[in-house]
């Protein structure tokens, strides 16, 4: 009878372990971090196939069956040593997971265990097994040589792991202490390992199954929330705050603590009272926070999302990355920008006034002398192309700059009002599709409009030209000219590169800074019938108007 109890109690000890694998599966599925989350669900996995395993082992029929459910056991064992070491490096904030070399070595000691634990019945090196009567008539195991090293081999990844856990409780800032336990729990089936082995009051066999099912239940169905603030704490590099839901501090890493003193003493205490700056910064369009530190400028990207277990929401986290170099960058721009704005305008002064001087002079002397006389014109024509010319690299100075402001365009609009500034004679215009997006409407306008000038001055004044959009990424201006010969494409946006005697060079290299400043790409290709095609992509959010 107590035989029959015993035998008994060791399948259900087994079977409950694997059932308490199973069930903790779908809770554990609400683990936000990814990677977290599947190094736990495949170490409960295989946990509780490796229990099953040996309920497996104990209740088959057969001697055949029960070496079967062993080796099976043995193989998900190996794996989830490995999802345990999986499970701890992404939990603990580390990168050792992702680590390619160590993937692959992972994966060929996996392989090279496993061809040893599933051969075994060929060499008989990592297991013998002969039936005995007590403490009740099961199959018992002898180990072999081949068993201890790959034993060593799994308990020193084990206590790595173990050691990774150990070093984020207790360096985080929270109570810990009950996942510790369950931690503790799980490596204690270490002790009925050994035993089984030494002893004749257990059988011998694996035990691990029990203490993680332990930990899968306690973590699932007691302590998520815990689970989830600690491994919070485990983001080093980027500061992390957590509020609860009446705004209140939480819980926060090191990182955080490093770049606010102030939360050191702020557990419970409203954000706004502790980190008033914070508070404001995340009421902005543009949540972005100034800090002075160490006679140093750091800029931080302050972005927020709910933070929430099954049993409720927890509250929000607030997360800074830092973005200190591309703050630093933009704003060198904008004084690059102001720089050559003021040069332009300086430049433009300083020519125009004795322009100005010249052009009154020519009209004196054509007063006095023969107005139509061959060098006067001369002089008047180079004055005019002159004047032009300044106009023209001052455009080219301003409409490089980048795009702070954009508003809603339609292409039908935009093009029709940029048809309209331009001397067109008998061209002809054809909106082929009509789309809307996101731009500078006055950069716009002058971009359709030196595209348009540029396909009469080329093509002709009775130049048919298209425009239409590309998809959903961009539009294209096209006319039924000769087209660009392919050798001069590549330098048509250059400023000053022109392929007419009186023309600037200027028209074509405004637009492609036009569309540089909006982040878009510009490209040359020719029509079927031979003309110039612009097409401008890159676009976002554009669509069917």
């Amino acid at each position: 009878m107590a035989t029959n109890l015993l035998y008994g109690l060791y399948i259900f000890t087994f079977a409950a372990a694997a059932l308490g694998c199973f069930l903790s599966l779908p809770r554990l599925r609400r683990v936000r971090d990814r990677d977290t989350r599947w190094g736990l669900l495949t170490l409960v996995g295989t946990s509780g196939g490796w229990a099953a395993a040996q309920v497996g082992f104990l209740i088959a029929p057969t001697i055949a069956l029960k070496l079967g459910s062993y080796v099976v056991g043995l193989v998900l064992g190996f794996a989830a040593v490995g999802a345990w070491l999986y499970f701890c490096s992404a939990y603990t904030g580390r990168g050792y997971h992702h680590n390619s070399p160590y993937r692959r070595l992972a994966f060929v000691v996996f392989i090279m265990v496993v061809a040893v634990k599933i051969t075994n019945p060929l060499h008989h090196e990592y297991f013998t097994t002969t039936i005995i009567s007590t403490p009740f008539p099961h199959l018992s195991v002898h180990t072999g040589p081949l068993h201890w090293p790959a034993m060593g081999l799994s308990y020193a990844l084990a206590f790595v792991g173990f050691f990774m856990l150990l070093e984020l409780f207790t360096a985080v800032d929270y109570d810990t202490r009950p996942l510790g336990v369950l931690v503790g729990l799980t490596g204690l089936p270490v002790v009925f390992d050994i035993v089984g082995y030494a002893t004749p009051y257990l059988i011998d066999m694996t035990y691990e199954p029990l203490g993680v099912a332990v930990f899968a239940l306690g973590v699932a169905f007691v302590h998520l929330d815990r689970f989830e603030a600690v491994r919070l704490a485990a983001e080093r590099d980027t500061p992390i705050i957590a509020l609860d839901q009446q705004e209140r501090v939480r819980d926060t890493n090191q990182a955080a603590h490093d770049l606010f003193p102030a939360l050191d003493t702020a557990r419970g205490q409203h954000l706004r009272t502790v980190l008033p700056s914070v508070a404001a910064c995340l009421q902005r369009a543009e949540p972005i926070l100034k800090l002075e530190q160490n006679n140093q400028t750091r800029y931080f990207h302050v972005t927020q999302s709910p933070f929430s277990t099954a049993k409720a929401g927890l509250g929000r986290t607030i997360v800074f990355t830092d973005v200190t170099e591309r703050e630093r960058y933009r704003t060198e721009l904008e004084r690059q920008n102001q720089r050559l704005e003021q040069f332009a305008s300086m430049v433009s002064h300083d020519l125009r006034n004795p322009l100005t001087v010249a052009q009154g002079r020519l009209e004196l002397a054509r007063e006095t002398l023969d107005s139509e006389d061959e060098d006067l014109s001369a002089v008047h024509q180079a004055l005019v192309r002159m004047d032009t010319l300044i106009d023209e690299v001052l455009s080219l100075a301003r409409h490089g700059q980048p795009v702070d402001e954009t508003e809603k365009i339609t292409l039908s609009t935009i093009t029709a009002d940029s048809w309209a500034m331009v001397a067109t004679a008998e061209a002809d215009l054809t909106i082929a599709a009509d789309v809307t997006f996101a731009g500078d409407r006055k950069r716009l306008q002058r971009l359709f409009e030196n595209l348009f000038r540029n396909a009469i001055d080329h093509a002709g004044t009775d130049v048919a030209i298209t425009v239409g959009s590309l998809d959903d990424h961009g539009f294209y201006v096209e006319d039924n000219g000769p087209g660009i010969p392919s050798p001069d494409r590549e330098h048509v946006f250059e400023p000053g590169f022109t392929t007419q005697s009186g023309g600037t060079g200027f028209g074509l290299a405004i637009v492609a800074e036009i569309v540089a400043a909006h982040g878009w790409n510009i490209s040359i290709t020719e029509t079927d019938a031979g003309g110039a095609r612009f097409e401008i992509s890159g676009i976002e959010s554009i669509a069917e108007a």
